[in-house]
């Protein structure tokens, strides 16, 4: 092997160390750019360009050019099917000084641009064909000796086209990826819209059954969505949580209508029916692949207290699942801050102390610390979009109580006191 075809072996893998780098690089023309000049330093040659296939356009785009001077195009125009033809036909370098060559470069580019090559001063012309597929062109021009190629030269050229081809290919896939990544991005957020939307649905149809809790479960999903946002959730999480929340009284569904609109206090038989309502969710909701895991199981569970004093399966402390406890807290501060068939709505200073009383036997105190932080911000002002005072109504909030109320309430919330004594239940 001669000296000269050792250099050129060796430039050639420092052409596919470049071959690999325009797969995974951003700037994928300076890499071409970059190659370019790595074949036309090697062979001594003065000019050069490659350019890439546009699929479904017939065109070719000049990514890299040098020494074309003033005369460097942006495109050319294909013939029609060439790149059919490139694809099928032997990827090898073709020369416009051989006239057999040349008319096959004819055949496959066509007359007009074969001339138009030509008057570039480019004279070796390079299919890159990979997995049978065109990827563009490398025309290099004579070299500065005004030698002819050699064949050693001849099979550099093409096995470098190769990686420079391979090079094109992996950009086009990877662009490709990314295509289809951001259509099924928008596909997925669809899905999601769509769940959300049917996830509402099921919310109105469960609060219709009950006439007098309409938008109960609506409410109780946004109450959670926010308390999960002051604990810290990442979005995903407070997603789930509202859905959750939406969801949490399915159960309803399977209980007669006639015990959930008793306008009286119900006995220990219809109490029994309608406390099955968890469990029933649970039942409910496990079949279905809900991009949330957690959902069943804080239905089943939002009955559930601290103490041990709930049902259906009587859980305390840490067996609840934070989920559910955050639901819990959402659920009952709803049903204390609206009208019910048995009892009025309760002024605000009567929901603080309902929560201190409960506070480690029915209620997680660091839930109902979230709770209240939450308000406190939206009645200072230091929330500006004020979701829960909507919820509740005008005036609800704007008591000049509710500040000393919330910050005494939050303060003994949050004593390592009743957060240890929580956690021994």
């Amino acid at each position: 092997m001669s000296d000269k075809t050792t250099r050129l072996i060796h430039a050639f893998s420092a052409l596919a160390d470049l071959g690999e780098e325009i797969a995974d690089t951003r700037d994928f023309e300076e890499m071409v750019r970059s190659t370019l000049h790595v074949v036309l330093g090697s062979l001594g040659l003065r000019r050069g360009a490659v350019a890439e296939y546009v699929q479904g356009g017939d065109l070719l785009r000049f990514v890299a050019a040098w020494g074309l001077g003033a005369k460097t195009p942006t495109n050319f125009i294909l013939k029609t099917q060439c790149a059919e033809i490139f694809s099928m036909a032997e990827p090898r370098p073709l020369s416009l000084g051989d006239q057999e060559q040349r008319e096959l470069i004819e055949q496959r580019l066509g007359a007009q641009l074969t001339d138009a090559i030509k008057e570039l001063n480019l004279s070796l012309v390079v299919p890159l064909v990979v997995h049978e597929k065109f990827v563009g062109l490398i025309m290099l021009g004579g070299k500065a000796t005004e030698e002819i190629f050699t064949s050693d030269e001849r099979e550099v050229v093409r096995t470098m086209a190769r990686h420079i081809g391979v090079g094109i290919y992996n950009h086009r896939l990877l662009h490709e990826i990314e295509q289809r990544a951001e259509e099924n991005r928008g596909l997925y957020e669809d899905l999601r819209t769509i769940y959300r939307d049917t996830v509402r649905a099921f919310a109105a149809a469960i609060d219709c059954k009950d006439k007098y809790t309409q938008g109960h479960s609506e409410r109780v999903g946004k109450y959670s969505e926010v308390i999960a946002r002051e604990m810290g959730w990442d979005e995903e999480r407070i997603e789930g949580i509202a859905v959750a929340g939406y969801l949490h009284d399915i159960g309803k569904l399977v209980v007669e209508r006639n015990i959930i609109n008793a306008p009286y206090k119900i006995d220990a038989k219809q109490s029994s029916e309608l406390n099955r309502h968890p469990a029933a969710g649970y039942e409910m909701l496990l079949p279905i692949r809900h991009p949330f895991a957690d959902i069943p199981l804080i239905a089943k569970y939002h009955h559930e207290r601290i103490d041990g004093r709930g049902y259906p399966e009587g859980l305390t402390g840490d067996q609840i699942p934070l989920g559910a406890k955050i639901v819990a807290v959402a659920d009952s501060f709803d049903a204390m801050t609206t009208d019910r068939t048995y009892q009025r709505r309760k002024v605000f200073a009567e929901v603080v102390e309902d929560f201190r009383k409960n506070a480690g036997k029915q209620f997680a105190p660091e839930v109902l610390a979230a709770l209240c932080r939450a308000l406190l911000k939206e009645v200072t002002g230091e929330t500006k979009e004020r979701k829960m005072a909507k919820l509740l109504g005008k005036g609800y909030l704007e008591s000049e109580e509710c500040r000393p109320l919330l910050i005494k309430l939050i303060a003994e919330l949050e004593s390592d006191k009743l957060l240890a004594a929580t956690s021994m239940a």
